[in-house]
This record gives C-alpha cells, structure tokens and sequence, in this order.
C-alpha cells in the first residue's frame, strides 16, 4: 500500500496540470471579455435575435428585400433577424422608433434614401436628426424607378400619357407608399418637367398602392420595377418609363427617359442599413461585414438583380457609406425644397 501512494499521486498530480496550465490563459481571456464589455465590444454580439425595422408595410421593395437580405444574414449572424414593419408618415415613424431605441446592436432600421435624405426638404421638423441618431451601417439595394398607370387609362407610351394629364388637371390620381416616399417625389419631379397636375394619395407602403392600382382607386404610380413586373406582364397596367439612364433587366422592354421623349428625368431610391447612435463600432463593423456577405451570396443576388430589379450595393465600409449619405442629402434636399413638395 505504502508503495502505491506515490503512484497514485503522481497520477493524480499530472491530471491536475492541464487545468493548472489552463488557469492563466482563462484568466486572461475573462479578463479581455470584461474589458470589451465594458468598453461595448461584447465579442458574444449577436446573443439573441436581431430586429430589422423596415418603416414601410409588408409587400412593398423595401420590405420584400429586406426579407430576402434577412434570411441569409441570420445564417451569416448565427442568431435570427426579425423583420418588424413600422409602416407610416412616409417611413420617418418607423425610422424614428428604430433610432431611439437602445444602442446595443439588437435593433436596426433598413431606411431608405426617402427617410434618410428626402424627409429633410419635406418635414419642417423631423423627430430624428439622419446624421446624428442614427450610424450608417451598410447599404443594400439600389431601386430604379418607373412610371406605370392602370390599362383602363387607354395609354400605352408617355407621350400619350401627358396629353391627357394636361388635358384634365387634377381629374386623375397616383398613390405612393407615403407622403416624402420616394415614389411621391419621383411622380412630384414628373409633373413638374412636364406642366401637369395630377392628385397625390399616399399610403403606408407600396402593397395597398398596388392594390388600390389594380382596383381603379388610383390611377398611377411609380416604384421599383420588381413590383410592376407581374402586373405588367398580365396586362393589368402599363409601365410607360424607366426614370434611368439604362433599361431594367426585369422589365427591359421599357423605354428610359430619354427613349420615352422625356431626357433629363430620372428617380431612383436605394435602401441601407442604419444603427441607433451610441452602438458599439464593432457590432457595426461585423454588421457591415454580415450585410456584405449577405449580398454577396449567388441566390440572394441573383433573385435581387435579376428577378426583384433591385442591384446590390456591395464594397461599402460603413465610413464609405456615410460619406454616399452625405453626398445624397447635398443632391436631392435642394432639389425636394426647389420643388415646393411638402409632407406635413
């Protein structure tokens, strides 16, 4: 017995070294956690489900991208990105509900160039502040804008289509998904070039404008050519004009504004991603690099570009996308003030 004792000790003593060795590294490892929680770098980021506010209702470009985006991020995460529509006042509802809520990389808004840019000509006094409640993380899509109008109208090229606006101010309508949306300012810079009037009724979202379109309620709108496709292709309406400089690969038989007699018109939206101000910078960096990852993936390209018409913005740092933020509030706040469009 006696002889066993040191064997047995021995034995024990060695188990015991791998956790004596281990002792100094784990230390060292809490204590580098403590201090990126307590400097807001919580490297565990994300550890529950990451909300995604789209400030328009369900069914509109926004929204439907957004989905698309959100379900390869959540694999790219680790952890689920829920959307939550917040639809209302042109977007600022929504966009304002995500800039106050709390900085800790759990919620994000996708805004758009509507609620990020436009709403500083149309609202005298927006809740929020685009440049300092709330961080530009990523942009996702870039969203050409086309004009299209209801079959019964009876018009089937813009040339038509202006004739008979001039010919009846007022008498006819065009719903877009909210007062400052870019559809609103889009139709606005339309009726403006071409010396005619026509009634804005405005929505919270794309989907009820299409609905409404397709019912008679409203006469025309414009918006992203993913949306129009279906109802084009059925017969249903007639898109007259593609406001860019190139022809969509969904709806390529659409002329562009200067093919349709109307050079020097052109809309366009885009949508991003965007952080409450006060969230930790490397949650913003690894949502950045998520989004980029995200867009980058063959499936979710392909049905963005190809099927939805809406190019994925990719290579943009988040510093890289506040300076395009910048950039896009210096062209377009002029322009939306120059037109007199108002939202409130």
């Amino acid at each position: 017995m006696a002889n066993d004792r040191p064997s047995a000790f021995r034995r024990r003593l060695l188990a015991a070294v791998p956790a004596l060795l281990a002792a100094p590294a784990l230390a060292r490892g809490a204590l580098a956690q403590g201090q990126d929680q307590s400097q807001g770098q919580d490297r565990s980021w994300p550890n529950r489900p990451v909300r995604m506010v789209v400030p328009f209702a369900a069914g509109g470009a926004t929204d439907v991208s957004a989905r698309l985006v959100a379900q390869k991020l959540s694999e790219v995460l680790g952890q689920p990105v829920v959307i939550e529509n917040r639809p209302g006042a042109g977007g600022t509802t929504g966009t304002d509900f995500a800039a106050k809520s709390a900085p800790d990389g759990h919620t994000f808004v996708m805004a758009s160039l509507s609620t990020m840019g436009l709403a500083l000509g149309l609202y005298s006094k927006l809740p929020y502040d685009p440049l300092k409640d709330l961080v530009p993380v990523a942009p996702s899509v870039l969203a050409p804008i086309g004009l299209c109008v209801r079959r019964e109208l009876g018009v089937s090229t813009l040339q038509e289509f202006i004739p008979l606006l001039k010919a009846n101010p007022g008498k006819y309508s065009y719903g877009s998904a909210g007062n400052g949306a870019s559809g609103h300012i889009s139709v606005v810079a339309f009726l403006q070039k071409t010396g005619t009037q026509a009634v804005h009724v405005p929505y919270r979202g794309s989907g009820p404008v299409f609905n409404d379109l397709l019912a008679g309620v409203v006469d025309f709108t414009a918006d992203v050519p993913g949306l129009m496709k279906p109802h084009v292709e059925s017969g249903a309406l007639k898109a007259l004009v593609m406001a860019t400089e190139a022809r969509s690969s969904v709806l390529p038989e659409v002329p562009t504004s200067a093919e349709a007699g109307l050079p020097g018109y052109r809309a366009y939206s885009w949508f991003g991603v965007f952080a409450p101000a006060g969230t930790p910078q490397p949650i913003i960096e690894r949502m950045a690099a998520g989004m980029e990852a995200s867009l980058a993936d063959p499936a979710v390209a392909r049905r963005l570009d190809q099927e939805m018409g809406l190019p994925p913005m990719r290579g943009y740092t988040p510093a890289k996308f506040a300076a395009f933020l910048r950039e896009e509030i210096d062209y377009w706040v002029p322009l939306v003030k120059a037109s007199g469009a108002r939202a409130d």
